[in-house]
């Protein structure tokens, strides 16, 4: 777009100078998105969406079941505009299966796929 605009000036008005000028504005725009999208993907990559509110409310979901477990690997990522993918591994010395523990976490709908693991010692 700014490209035909420098055209257009270039040809109707003689301002050969708008080219550099608009190129340079536009190297910029590009600059702007590329570290947007370098700032968002890199939060993905390294797990940053691990400070996402939702955290905390699985770990109190957890800590406030009445079969009492342990979290030793909670995962958490944003798959989509507030929804969020989560792996669990819990370490628990009573009978319970991952399907108890994906039904207590059934309550946050902001959690659109939930992978549970119950181990015992």
């Amino acid at each position: 777009m700014l490209a035909i605009l420098a055209l257009i000036g270039g040809k109707y008005w003689g301002a050969s100078w708008l080219d550099p000028v608009l190129g340079i504005a536009g190297a910029g725009l590009v600059a702007v998105w590329a570290y947007g999208l370098l700032h968002d993907s890199g939060r993905v990559l390294l797990d940053a969406e691990m400070n996402a509110p939702v955290v905390a409310e699985i770990r109190e979901v957890i800590d406030a079941s009445p079969i009492k477990a342990d979290i030793s690997d909670l995962h958490v990522w944003r798959v989509g505009k507030g929804k969020y993918a989560c792996i669990l591994s819990l370490m628990t010395t009573e009978d319970a299966s991952s399907e108890y523990f994906r039904r207590q976490l059934g309550i946050h709908e902001e959690l659109a796929h939930v992978t549970v693991e119950v181990n015992r010692p």
